[in-house]
């Protein structure tokens, strides 16, 4: 596995053998990136990886230049491996990580993102309840992402806040936007 894009492009992330997770493939985190590449300017964002087993896309978010970036990982020797590999990269002030569970995380959290990427398990119980945790909570700015991964078995395009599906491979991104509120309509 390796970044794709910005300062580290090239670099390699390897975890050890037998780890637990499922990273996204490189050519789905390239179409994704190429997608957001045209929506956004990386510098400064604001990005919550939930589920960040590798922090693959964590590392990919800060290699192009988000002014911070929380991985929340539950297991914790994947949590470390994050922890270890953003110090490698000279990213430990960019990358903060949280060891903890998403769906107890999720209503704890105050701060409001430019883009939440999530990418549970494929046969995490709730998977289909993600959107509306997050999108529920606030955590996304208005004009911003939610970016879900998933298996083809979900399909969200009847939620209310869909904006578009992405298919990569196997491989399923589903976008969602939040409601603008009053002062931002």
């Amino acid at each position: 596995m390796r970044i794709i894009g910005g300062k580290l492009r090239g670099r390699a992330i390897n975890p050890p053998a037998g780890y637990e997770a499922r990273p996204t493939t490189d050519f789905a985190r390239e179409g994704l990136f190429n997608t957001l590449d045209s929506e956004y300017w990386f510098d400064d964002l604001a990005v919550l990886d939930l589920f960040g087993g590798t922090g693959g896309i964590s590392f990919e978010f800060a290699s192009r230049g988000a002014g911070s970036v929380i991985a929340v990982e539950m297991n914790p020797t994947n949590a470390a491996f994050i922890r270890k590999t953003a110090a490698s990269l000279g990213l430990a002030q960019t990358v903060q990580v949280v060891r903890h569970n998403v769906f107890d995380f999720l209503p704890l959290c105050t701060k409001r993102f430019d883009i939440v990427f999530a990418d549970p398990p494929y046969a995490l119980e709730g998977l289909d309840t993600i959107p509306d945790k997050v999108l529920s909570r606030g955590l996304v700015h208005g004009g911003g992402y939610l970016i879900l991964e998933h298996p083809a078995d979900y399909n969200f395009a009847a939620h209310p806040s869909f904006v578009k599906e992405k298919k990569y491979g196997n491989v399923h991104f589903s976008f969602f936007r939040p409601e603008p509120e009053p002062s931002e309509a």
